[in-house]
C-alpha cells in the first residue's frame, strides 16, 4: 500500500479509525505468531525439560547409591584394619 492510498484512507475515515485497524492487524499478527510458532516450541521445550528433570533425579539417586556402597567398602576396610591391628597386638603379647 502506497503512502498516497494511506493518506486518502486517513482523509476519508479519519486517523483514529485507520490506527485502530492497524492495531487490530498487529494484534492478529502477534496472536498468529504466538499460536502457530511459539506455543508448539514451548510444548517441545516443556517436554524436554521434564525429560531432563527425570534424568537428573535418576542420576541423583545413582549418586546416593554409589556413596552408600563406598561407605560400606570403607567400613569393611576399617574393620579389616582393626582385625589386623588386634591380631598384631595379640601376637606381640604372646611373644
Amino acid at each position: 500500500m502506497g503512502w498516497s492510498k494511506l493518506a486518502i484512507l486517513i482523509g476519508e475515515f479519519g486517523f483514529p479509525v485507520i490506527m485502530a485497524m492497524g492495531m487490530g492487524y498487529f494484534i492478529w499478527y502477534v496472536w498468529k505468531v504466538i499460536t502457530l510458532q511459539i506455543k508448539p516450541a514451548l510444548g517441545k521445550l516443556f517436554a524436554s525439560s521434564i525429560k531432563l528433570t527425570d534424568q537428573l533425579r535418576m542420576l541423583d539417586q545413582d549418586m546416593i547409591r554409589l556413596q552408600q556402597k563406598i561407605n560400606v567398602v570403607l567400613e569393611y576396610r576399617e574393620q579389616e584394619r582393626q582385625k589386623v591391628k588386634s591380631g598384631n597386638k595379640e601376637n606381640e603379647k604372646r611373644n
